[in-house]
């Protein structure tokens, strides 16, 4: 029968309770030491408080093996050009997300994911050329996205907002935006600050629908009127962009009557009659100087 005992080379006999406890103390050990590899900072980072910051370390690539309970990073003042697919997989608690100033040109497909947390994310001072339409998928925490100050965008894809209904501010100024969809923007029930100035705005007939929304909204959505201006057509270069009204584009609705039609078919008439008289009257008359400077040799 057994005996409840275990044997250690050279010491004889010891009990299983006595064994257990002289694991406890490695096991413990062993613990601890993979607590604190999961939750190292990396170098050139400083780490409190679920705040990792690793902001202006001219870094080029982005730090891996961040703490797992990060809630607030900060990568601002880099330069970073690219984010590894999956790069927040492992950070769910994530709530703000800095990456200003870098040399960003885009960003992976469902970098979001997993960040279901994620309120606050600025992306101003990048080189982002567009806005995607899966941009931000699965990001539906986002209350505040800056995408300002990117000189080189020039696109927003109508569903690039698609499914941010608690987004409240929304920042697209001094970029290189001459239009922007409705469609955009009328998935955002909770906007309240939208900032687009200092784009080179096209004031023709397709803004129109974008800034009767504006003036529907608000009282509700706070704009930066003084600086969104028009650059073109060159009639209303300059002017701001909420003086615009309705008689601004009066022209892009008028429509022609059947008079209209028959006006603009009888001078088409008259000008391809004006044309076959012209050129039959050139042809003789060619043929006429033709015909003297022949008369004219034969004389000599």
């Amino acid at each position: 029968m057994g005996t409840g005992c275990t044997w250690l080379w050279g010491e004889g006999p010891v009990s299983r309770h006595s064994s257990a406890m002289l694991l406890t103390p490695f096991l413990i050990a062993m613990a601890m030491a993979f607590s604190e590899a999961s939750a190292s900072c990396p170098v050139l980072c400083t780490c409190r408080s679920h705040v990792v910051d690793c902001s202006g370390q001219r870094l080029f690539s982005v730090p891996p093996d961040l703490p797992l309970d990060t809630r607030n990073l900060s990568l601002a003042h880099n330069r970073i050009t690219t984010i590894p697919t999956g790069y927040l997989t492992c950070y769910g608690e994530l709530r703000v997300l800095d990456l200003r100033n870098n040399s960003l040109v885009e960003l992976p497909a469902g970098l979001f994911l997993t960040a279901k947390r994620l309120a606050h994310l600025d992306l101003s001072y990048n080189n982002f050329s567009h806005v995607a339409a899966n941009m931000f998928q699965e990001a539906n925490s986002l209350v505040r996205i800056d995408l300002s100050h990117n000189p080189c965008l020039r696109k927003v894809h109508p569903q690039a907002f698609r499914g941010l209904a608690q987004l409240r501010d929304l920042d697209l100024s001094h970029g290189g935006l001459s239009f922007l969809s409705l469609e955009a923007l009328e998935g955002l029930p909770g906007l309240v600050t939208l900032q687009i100035g200092g784009n080179p705005w096209v004031c023709g007939c397709t803004m129109e629908p974008l800034l009767k929304w504006l003036r529907n909204r608000i009282q509700h959505c706070t704009s930066d009127s003084q600086l969104a201006e028009c650059r073109a057509p060159p009639e209303v270069e300059g002017a701001p962009l909420f003086s615009l009204t309705e008689e601004s584009f009066k022209a892009c609705h008028l429509t022609l009557t059947l008079d209209d039609y028959l006006f603009i078919a009888f001078v088409g008439f008259v000008v391809s009659i004006a044309s076959v008289a012209t050129n039959f009257l050139l042809g003789i008359t060619a043929n006429c100087c033709h015909r003297w400077s022949k008369a004219s040799e034969d004389e000599e």
